[in-house]
């Protein structure tokens, strides 16, 4: 059976793919802030755009997990093994954020992608330092692991509050780019939009 090119969801992949390239300069040390990726406006994207649920949430995983293991093994060089310490808090905080692409931008406009950005990056920021602080995470302040009760909670949080602006920045300009770019290219080429597909 002959399968029928898609060009919306070859836009929408390759799209994707190109901002999880991004995450190479990033990690050796082409970028000025820490934490500041493209992985939320990913999860936003494959959330808001593909129009199977399953491909908003497998493709946009897909490639995080795809770019991790390649950074893992080409910058870190094995070190930490497969994948990073806590990688399950990030990618269920991914999820999160698909999901928060699905629902939140059903109607893609401005004040939609501030408001999923800002969720998004919550959301994160919650989850993984929940997760660092639960695996026993260094107080950068101290150098020791956080104590495990509430104010241990606390300060990890509050110590990565310079890391949840970051990854906002990092969400805002990349969605920026994304959507900004995915719509125009709907306008220009009526073939990408979901109707059509």
């Amino acid at each position: 059976m002959k399968t029928k090119f898609n060009p919306r969801f070859a836009v929408l992949l390759l799209l994707i793919v190109g901002a999880a390239s991004t995450r190479f300069f990033s990690v050796a040390g082409h970028s000025p802030l820490i934490n500041f990726t493209p992985i939320g406006a990913m999860a936003l994207f494959g959330g808001a755009y593909f129009t199977q649920k399953w491909k908003s949430f497998l493709f946009p995983l897909l490639t995080l997990f795809i770019s991790d293991i390649i950074i893992q093994s080409l910058f870190y060089h094995g070190q930490f093994g497969i994948m990073y310490n806590g990688w399950y808090f990030v990618y269920g905080a991914f999820a999160l954020m698909a999901f928060f692409g699905k629902w939140l931008l059903k109607k893609i406009n401005i004040k939609n992608l501030l408001i999923a950005g800002i969720t998004a990056s919550l959301a994160h920021w919650l989850i993984t330092d929940f997760g660092v602080w639960l695996s026993g995470g260094l107080d950068i302040t101290t150098g020791l692991p956080y104590t495990h009760d509430i104010s241990g909670l606390l300060k990890c949080y509050y110590l990565a509050l310079p890391f949840l602006k970051n990854f906002f920045l990092g969400t805002a300009f990349y969605c920026t780019i994304m959507f900004g770019v995915f719509e125009f290219a709907q306008r220009r080429f009526p073939v990408l939009s979901a109707q059509q597909a």
